[in-house]
Parts: C-alpha cells; sequence; structure tokens
C-alpha cells in the first residue's frame, strides 16, 4: 500500500463522534521564503511586486515585501485536507485577511495554523474546525474556518 493510500485508509481518518468541541485536532508551522513567493506567483499568476520588490512594496506604504494573502489561506486550508484525509471531505471554508506577513530577504517567515473542533454536527455528519493562523505572534487569518463531512 502506497503512503498517499495509507493516508486515506478509514482507519486513519477522523472518526466524527470522537471529536469533541474545543479539543485541538492539528498544529502546522509552515516556513514561508521568497522562493516560496515566486512559485505561488508563478502558479496563480499574482505578480504584483509587492510580493518580490521591497522599494515598490516599502514605496506603497509596506513594511517590506509580504506574502500573498491566498498563498496564506492555501497553507492553513491544506492544514485543514491533511488532518481529513480527503480533499473531496472540506465542504466549506473561509477565511478574513487581518495582517499581512512580512517575508525578510534573506530568511523566511513561519505561518503557525492550529485547528480545533468548533462544532460537531452529528445530523450533517461534519464537524467545524476553527483555524487560528499566526505569524510572528500576530494573527494573519480571522474567521478562519473549514466545514468538514466526515459522516
Amino acid at each position: 500500500m502506497s503512503e498517499h493510500n495509507e493516508v486515506l485508509d478509514r482507519g486513519t481518518r477522523p472518526v466524527l463522534t470522537e471529536l469533541e468541541v474545543g479539543t485541538e485536532l492539528f498544529s502546522r508551522t509552515y516556513p514561508v521564503d521568497r522562493d516560496r513567493l515566486v512559485r505561488y506567483a508563478g502558479a496563480s499568476g499574482d505578480f504584483n511586486p509587492i510580493h518580490y520588490n521591497d522599494r515598490f512594496a516599502v514605496e506603497v506604504g509596506l513594511p517590506g515585501v509580504i506574502a500573498h494573502g491566498m498563498l496564506t489561506m492555501g497553507l492553513a486550508g491544506s492544514a485543514v485536507v491533511d488532518w481529513a484525509g480527503d480533499p473531496g471531505a472540506v465542504a466549506e471554508y473561509g477565511v478574513r485577511f487581518t495582517r499581512p506577513i512580512q517575508v525578510p530577504d534573506p530568511g523566511s517567515a513561519e505561518v503557525q495554523v492550529v485547528g480545533k473542533v468548533g462544532a460537531v454536527d452529528l445530523g450533517e455528519g461534519s464537524v467545524r474546525v476553527d483555524l487560528t493562523v499566526t505569524s510572528g505572534g500576530a494573527t494573519v487569518l480571522a474567521k478562519a474556518q473549514a466545514v468538514v463531512r466526515l459522516g
């Protein structure tokens, strides 16, 4: 059995009836460096210079180059998918962008994602996962929630 199939095996996936509100489900940390910004820009088509040019970013009032908001949202979403074991199980996902992530050069910023059970709906067979997404101790995504169908 391949590693991918083992992750999707029913025995390794979360069980709805075992989840309780407030339980921490996962904690992930993702490094974000300039290389990741370039790769994301190529994949998304978002070549705004605030994501790669320090001089331009400062000229428009930012502290320096910042990460793409959608990259940050994608990293948090991937933590949910990894936990759920099936990308198709994520029925809803939304966030509010609250603070940009400055990405140094050289070096990297870190994005921390913690998921907790926000609600369990046995009738719908779903769990609401509430996400706390921070970088440098500051919240960067607010009202970050995903509904995952486990039923």
